[in-house]
């Protein structure tokens, strides 16, 4: 079990580390269905090389995730909840 979380950390690490944030932005209620065939609007996160993060509430892609941090002033990144219009 231990290889299996190694193997993931050195990957995200490879892919990661390293990058920078150039943006953020939430999703538009539009996009987010027809791209994600989600209800939810997450932040995405941009990096530099052209990445983009963007937290899902679980590994299957099941709807929008939120971003906890350590930040005082910002514990929580949100998902958003706008239906389209």
């Amino acid at each position: 079990m231990i290889y299996k979380h190694k193997h993931w950390q050195d990957l995200v690490n490879k892919h990661l580390v390293g990058k920078y944030i150039t943006k953020v932005e939430w999703l538009n209620p539009k996009d987010t269905k027809k791209l994600l065939g989600w209800d939810y609007q997450p932040c995405e996160i941009h990096l530099n090389d052209g990445t983009i993060i963007t937290p899902s509430a679980d590994d299957e892609g099941n709807n929008a995730g939120a971003l906890f941090t350590n930040i005082q002033e910002l514990p929580c990144c949100p998902v958003f909840r706008d239906r389209i219009e």
